[in-house]
């Protein structure tokens, strides 16, 4: 009775109440090793390559990147499958995975467009996105992280020709299942040369509600490193709009594409300003050296941390 009385002293004390005493505390999200996603790019230049040189919808370089990317992910023991889709004459694939566990009501979903354009590899547009979501996933497995929340991942199709893939997966879901999805986060470009820091408007015309709770945790999570944010405006020009169309709650990260640095953001973020974030977006000189290790280490943190956040 008397080491009752003394906790129940202690909690008073603290502030803290018996439930949360209880409670386990929730795991650290791990620190992303830039080696490891780097080693993705890698991978998906060499897939560029020895397949004409991009990963484009319906040529043989993105079949193969979808391939990899489901065999990483059935080796660290995820659900996946591959979604086909039809769209002008060719055959497009989406990935998704799903992580074990967690509550099948609620449900944190993270994307990233595995394609390319027909010009050049996408290394930054989007393999960067691509491979920093594969890296966070295979971390969760490593790391044995048990979410509360059910968590799955998208890779998409033919995003670079009007988000079909994207818009194919939604438009395939039950409305229950759409009702499930409880926030969708998407990381389109994430190691712009000349990056920049930015994070989806969660007030955005056409955004959810919900939006801007997944804005903030974002922008904690890049506060929590030291860097300093900007909001973007998308304008529906990701794979965030499906799902924002469906009424589900959207954010994510952006390192800038074909806009110009101002010299605020030179004072702000470093880089040179008047030029483009990415000199090379869709062009052929979107290659393993069109990569800003930096930002590229950041957003993957970022994006760890957030999910960490959200699930647990």
């Amino acid at each position: 009775m008397r080491i009752l009385i003394a906790l129940a002293a202690a909690l008073m004390v603290t502030g803290t109440t018996a439930a949360q005493a209880a409670a386990p505390a929730v795991a650290a999200a791990p620190n992303i090793n830039v080696a490891n996603v780097q080693a993705h790019l890698a991978k998906f230049q060499s897939i560029a390559t020895s397949n004409g040189g991009n990963r484009a919808h319906g040529r043989p370089g993105h079949k193969a990147s979808v391939d990899w990317v489901k065999s990483k992910l059935d080796a660290a023991g995820f659900t996946t499958q591959v979604q086909s889709f039809s769209y002008g004459g060719a055959t497009g694939y989406n990935v998704i995975a799903d992580y074990p566990g967690g509550d099948a009501n609620n449900v944190v979903m993270l994307g990233a467009h595995l394609d390319s354009v027909t010009r050049g590899p996408g290394i930054n547009d989007n393999g960067s996105g691509s491979a920093s979501i594969l890296e966070v996933a295979l971390q969760m497995k490593a790391t044995n992280f048990k979410p509360t929340k059910h968590v799955r991942f998208g890779w998409w199709g033919a995003e670079e020709l009007g988000l079909i893939g994207s818009k194919a997966y939604v438009r395939s879901l039950a409305s229950a299942d759409k009702s499930k999805i409880k926030a969708y986060l998407n990381f389109d470009m994430t190691g712009s040369p000349n990056p920049g820091y930015f994070v989806y408007n969660g007030r955005e015309a056409g955004s959810p509600a919900g939006s801007v709770a997944l804005q903030q945790k974002l922008e904690a999570a890049f506060a929590a490193i030291s860097v300093k944010t900007e909001l973007t405006d998308v304008d529906g020009r990701s794979d965030h709009a499906a799902f924002a169309a469906a009424g589900i709650p959207t954010s994510g990260t952006y390192a800038g594409g074909d806009e110009t640095k101002t010299a605020a953001q030179v004072a702000k973020w470093g880089g040179t300003a008047g030029q483009y974030f990415d000199r090379c977006y869709h062009q052929s000189c979107d290659t393993s050296s069109n990569i800003n290790a930096t930002a590229l280490d950041r957003h993957a943190d970022v994006i760890a941390s957030t999910l960490w956040t959200l699930a647990a």
